[in-house]
């Protein structure tokens, strides 16, 4: 785990933790060297933000708020390896952070390079592609993200990117990681295969300054057999010709300083007035072959064209419906011209162009045959259509050439910020910018007074004139530290890595701590994390992998830190509005009583809905208050059992008394009321722990434990089984199923509200099971620790609390030799019994292949064909729905054989002559064929 240190834990923490929590205590229980650590990634703006608010250095804020959740996770029963706790901003660790950014700069895969970048003019920061929301918005303040140039380090991700992309493949292995997740890198990692054309450009306005020598426009596109069909071209903001172009269009530049504030998928757009771009297609096809072909088009400037690849799109209206939706926006043009049609020879008469607020104003996107308006093309299919115009155009010497585009850009870590880590760089007016040697980290960020933050807005770094001065490594002449820190997911990227190796001063970690080590097991986190945190963790991973941090990485996990990842959902909660205003109602405002709410100042009902817990909405709940009132354990199995790992949990504290009540259902039942002291005796002398139930009764026989059965001798043992009552078998029965069930659980599908739920049912079968023999208190002892066993993951105070009451009714029984229940292993199921104990079995009887009815009868066991017919027909003729369809000369089998004969008998019941008898898995499937269907 590897919490931020915010302050006080909420219920998406405390749910996060107890899956952790619990899935570790079964790992351990199983036998498993667990390694469950926890850490704290204590760098960030929140810090920062909180110092400025306060007046009060961020080290300080940081480190009460640490111990402050540290006394709260304590008290939630959680069982964490704190002899390796650390803390990103201590420069113990931090040192490290810095040691890796020097290697990746010495493998050149850290540089310096003016951008234009992503700023948060709320926290006046820059902030990498993957921090900014969909609508254009800061991942942290909700600021809308600015525009600026500024010269940044970078980390070069997209070397990786080919291996990021294809890996993908190794985590989906098995269902490993959810393909949510999977899908939201593959689109982030954007890898799209395409055709470049060129588009050169006129400009029929000799008055205004031209754009300089670029005289093409270079675009991508996935569909080049729609390239008859462009109707304008489109540019991003951010490209150079548009940046050309603002230099001296002032309308352009407001446009422009508008755009910053638009959504993504804006269809605002501007025109470059007296430009056009020239279609390539002229080059193989002139006015007089194809009138209708565009082959000067209009420019626009488009936000919904993003900056990857070229930074500009050839616009298709009638064939994508993004760019349908831009031209109907931007063009007083009525006329779309459609050139694809899905059926082949299509007449240009019948191919009508697209009206604007026609019905049937409309993008088709789907591929098809290009139309007989096309001469040379028409009635290509799309594909061929494409495979022509590339050919084409390359025998015109033109560019048409097949492309490989990426969405991923290099990772911007630059932050203008005190609380992270420095970047270990120093500015020389002579060498340029030189790596700090190894043997000087840490470089440390400055001591300053509480008071310097009060109100501070900017970079304190660069104004820390005395921190800056320093000497240049190089050549010794008087230089200055970079002041920029890095992104906090630098941090975040390669602390796993650290656990392993927590207290190593010479380097991030030790290969020979490593290798046996990774990749993580089981990693837990919010799909939040897909883009961000995951993906900067693997491209880490993957270049740990090539250095002697990781040498086995790439061979045993092809550089993969995470081998299973679970993505738990969010917790909502119950949230009151006024039905007549909206306005979200405090709960002081609110009357709850056992029937009915009410708002206490209308008396009406107010809107009850789940959703995200926030301050505004007065919906938080305290989970310490919970713990507080209910206990750890009953609040962790309660917020188990609420829902599936992966679903948003709706926290409701209603049927929280139910998981109460369960918990102290299970602490009664291990009391061990049900056993004499006789019974505790035997215990002691004769039984262990995980003893099969042959094991159990041969004991109990050989000592001379009273029964209804014969001694057992080794061999004959197994006799004993069916000789059980019912109800024995049943209970061991169960305890074998859910054991099994809740091994899967935990192991494999990680459904622990199922757990919960297969708990309780063992629970009341033990405590209701009445004495059928002899034999039923053991068999209820030994279900007990088994049960308590399955628990103690999920509410481990509960389970040690039961384990000690069986072992203090008896200071000698076998449970004393375990201390700690922890110590006692996870129970195995006993699946090979099953089908002894279970005496009987379902049968479905057909007639013709057509099921009649459905009955239980007994295990046959193994017979030859003839005694499992006899068999099959005894135990049919002994039920009521058998004897109504087999009774001799009056069942219904009769009347469907339409003779109105009996045939012979072969069992009670016989057949009628000439019927065949088909027996399936042993009796489960029995099907009577009539003579006319055999």
């Amino acid at each position: 785990m590897f919490p931020y240190p915010s302050g006080t834990l909420h219920l998406g923490h405390l749910r996060v933790y107890t899956i952790s929590d619990v899935l570790a205590r079964f790992k351990h229980l199983q036998g498993y060297d667990v390694l469950h650590p926890i850490g704290w990634d204590a760098f960030g703006l929140p810090a920062e933000n909180a110092a400025i608010e306060r007046g009060q250095h961020p080290e300080k804020w940081t480190l009460k708020n640490i111990e402050t959740m540290k006394q709260q996770m304590m008290a939630m029963g959680g069982w964490w390896d704190w002899s390796r706790e650390f803390r990103t901003c201590d420069p113990a660790f931090y040192k490290h952070t810095q040691a890796i950014f020097l290697r990746l700069h010495e493998r050149g895969l850290a540089y310096q390079a003016e951008s234009l970048v992503n700023f948060d003019p709320v926290d006046k920061t820059v902030l990498a592609n993957e921090q900014v929301d969909a609508n254009g918005c800061s991942w942290r303040s909700g600021a809308k993200v600015e525009k600026v140039m500024l010269k940044q380090w970078f980390l070069k991700i997209r070397q990786f990117q080919d291996q990021l992309l294809d890996d993908l493949d190794v985590l989906a292995e098995n269902k490993h990681w959810p393909e949510r997740v999977l899908a939201m890198q593959r689109n982030w990692l954007g890898r799209s295969e395409g055709v470049k054309f060129c588009f050169s450009v006129e400009r029929f306005d000799e008055d205004k300054s031209t754009f300089g020598p670029m005289d093409s426009i270079s675009v991508m596109t996935t569909r080049p057999d729609t390239l008859f069909a462009v109707m304008y071209v489109a540019l991003s903001p951010n490209h150079p010709f548009v940046r050309a172009a603002a230099k001296t269009d002032a309308a352009l530049r407001d446009f422009l300083q508008r755009a910053q504030h638009l959504p993504p998928d804006s269809k605002e757009g501007y025109e470059l007035e007296g430009v056009y771009a020239i279609n390539p297609a002229d080059d193989i096809m002139g006015y007089h072959d194809f009138p209708q072909r565009n082959g000067r088009v209009p420019v626009y400037v488009a936000p919904y064209v993003l900056d990857y690849g070229y930074g500009a799109v050839m616009g298709v209206p009638a064939h994508d419906s993004r760019d349908h939706a831009f031209w109907r926006a931007n063009s007083e043009e009525p006329f779309i011209h459609p050139l694809i049609t899905q059926h082949r020879g299509y007449e240009p008469g019948y191919f009508l162009p697209l009206e604007p607020d026609y019905a049937d104003d409309e993008a088709d996107t789907e591929k098809g045959f290009l139309s007989t308006e096309i001469p040379g093309y028409h009635d290509l299919s799309s594909d061929d259509a494409a495979e022509k115009i590339i050919g084409d155009l390359q025998k015109q010497n033109k560019v048409a050439e097949r492309v490989v585009n990426w969405r991923l850009r290099d990772w911007l870590i630059s932050r203008q910020r005190y609380w992270g880590t420095p970047i270990p760089i120093i500015h020389c007016g002579s060498c340029g910018p030189v790596p700090v040697p190894e043997q000087d980290l840490p470089v440390e960020l400055p001591d300053l007074p509480d008071s310097y933050f009060k109100g501070k807005t900017g970079n304190p770094l660069a104004e820390d004139v005395e921190w800056k001065k320093t000497t240049c490594p190089s050549c010794g002449s008087p230089a200055e530290r970079e002041t920029d820190t890095m992104d906090t997911f630098m941090d975040s990227s390669w602390y796993f890595f650290r656990f392993l190796d927590a207290k190593n001063r010479d380097a991030p970690v030790d290969a020979r701590l490593v290798n046996p080590g990774m990749p993580v097991e089981i990693y837990l986190g919010g799909v939040e994390h897909a883009i961000l945190h995951l993906l900067y963790a693997r491209f880490i991973s993957k270049f740990f992998a090539s250095t002697e941090w990781w040498p086995n990485g790439q061979r045993t996990a092809k550089g993969e830190p995470f081998k299973k990842l679970i993505t738990q959902g969010m917790v909502h909660g119950k949230t009151y509005s006024d039905p007549k205003t909206g306005r979200f109602l405090r709960p002081d405002e609110v009357q709850v009583t056992k029937d009915t709410v009410r708002i206490k100042e209308s008396g009406l009902e107010p809107k009850m809905t789940f959703e995200k817990m926030s301050k505004s909405k007065y919906n938080g709940v305290d989970p310490g208050t919970t713990i507080a009132k209910y206990g750890a354990d009953v609040t962790r199995a309660h917020m188990l059992f609420q829902a599936p790992v992966s679903d948003v949990l709706e926290w409701d504290e209603k049927s929280i008394i139910g998981v109460e009540r369960w918990l102290t259902r299970v602490i009664r039942l291990s009391t061990g009321s049900f056993l004499s002291t006789s019974v505790w005796e035997t215990l002691d002398s004769h039984l262990t722990l995980d003893q099969t139930l042959v094991e159990i009764l041969a004991s109990l026989k050989e000592n001379n434990i009273p029964t209804t059965t014969p001694p057992p001798t080794t061999q004959s043992a197994p006799s004993l089984i069916p000789s059980l009552p019912q109800p024995d078998r049943a209970l061991w029965s169960k305890l074998q199923q859910t054991i099994a069930s809740v091994t899967k659980s935990y192991a494999e599908t990680y459904s622990l509200n199922t757990i919960v739920s297969d708990l309780m049912t063992l629970t009341n079968l033990i405590s209701d099971t009445s004495p059928a023999s002899e034999f039923t208190p053991y068999l209820q002892y030994h279900a007990t620790t088994h049960l308590l066993r399955m628990l103690a993951p999920i509410a481990p105070a509960t389970a040690e609390e039961g384990w000690e009451l069986l072992r203090a009714k008896k200071n000698r029984v076998q449970t004393a030799k375990h201390d700690s229940i922890f110590a006692a292993g996870f129970p195995k199921a006993e699946l090979d019994i099953l089908p002894q104990l279970n005496s009987t079995q379902p049968c479905v009887v057909q007639v013709d292949g057509k099921k009649r009815f459905e009955v239980e009868i007994g295990r046959p066991g193994e017979l030859r064909r003839e005694e499992m017919e006899a068999f099959l027909l005894g135990e049919l003729g002994g039920t009521e729905v058998g004897r109504e369809w087999l009774e001799r000369g009056k069942g219904k089998i009769w009347r469907i054989a339409g003779e109105g004969e009996e045939g012979e008998g072969k069992g009670e019941g016989g057949l009628p002559r000439g019927w065949k008898m088909i027996v399936v898995r042993g009796g489960r499937i029995v099907n009577f064929v009539s003579p006319r269907k055999g």
